[in-house]
């Protein structure tokens, strides 16, 4: 019956060679999901008794003889669409683990500019998006974007970038990446300037962990590399932005991450 349903798929491979350390507040999260979902459960034997309740009680009401043809007919087209749902849901929660996972792996690694005067914030909702990453520093402002993308069990696993376009492992991406960094950009400098009333130029980055990225032609506006490469190109641009400006920028931008926290 659900032979049509199974499709054979090409096999992938995470490209993340070690799970993220563990956040602030994981465990509360954890139980906090866990006592979510253990509700839920109730929820739907709730929903089971009652449908099965109202069944009866309209049967008796109108007089009616059994109909388990009826019924039997109803369960498989629910079984049908419930063991759809299973597959399209369980595909999407392995690609939103591994971009949640991806997003820690290298949050956890920009940390350590913070030793080299940087300043790192996560997760800024912008408007209709989030921004990754943004790194605040001597040489600018940075936003982040993090592509976790599964790597072919076999074939080349590269990232080639020609200043213009990106092709992850031969095939250009549903969504480009680069208008979606410079949005990104465009968002953060307008918020800056807002904020602040200052004019600040920001570097929109994507990195690919677990990729080999060919180097990017020289002068472009969005960076596309591996995480490990980052730190190098930070240290070869020049300081834009004196300690006020970090801790200004970063003050706002914080401010801003917890008013949305408050609203939503």
């Amino acid at each position: 019956m659900f032979g049509g349903l199974i499709k054979r798929k090409r096999e992938t491979r995470s490209p993340l060679k070690t799970p993220p350390l563990r956040t602030p507040g994981q465990s509360v999260q954890e139980q906090i999901d866990a006592l979510v979902d253990k509700f839920m459960d109730h929820v739907v034997v709730l929903i089971l008794v009652m449908v099965m309740t109202l069944t009866e009680w309209t049967r008796w009401f109108f007089q009616s003889p059994p109909s388990p043809w009826l019924y039997t007919v109803l369960n498989a087209i629910v079984a049908v669409y419930v063991v759809r749902k299973f597959f399209i849901t369980r595909k999407a929660l392995r690609v939103l683990k591994q971009a949640r996972d991806g997003e820690k792996v290298i949050g956890q690694d920009l940390e350590r500019l913070r030793e080299k005067g940087y300043r790192v914030l996560h997760d800024i909702p912008g408007n209709g998006f989030n921004i990754d990453h943004v790194v605040i520093g001597p040489s600018g402002v940075y936003t982040i974007e993090t592509k976790t993308v599964s790597k072919p069990g076999k074939g080349p696993c590269e990232v080639e970038y020609d200043g213009e376009r990106v092709v992850v492992g031969g095939f250009g991406p549903d969504r480009d990446p680069i208008i979606q960094a410079k949005a990104q950009a465009n968002w953060m400098r307008g918020f800056v300037r807002d904020t602040l009333a200052k004019s600040v130029e920001v570097r929109p980055v994507i990195l690919y962990p677990g990729w080999f990225v060919k180097p990017q032609p020289k002068g472009v506006k969005v960076w596309v590399m591996h995480p490990d490469r980052l730190p190098g190109f930070l240290r070869n641009e020049k300081g834009i932005l004196d300690a006020r400006d970090i801790q200004s920028i970063e003050h706002c931008l914080s401010m801003h991450v917890r008013n949305a926290a408050e609203r939503s």
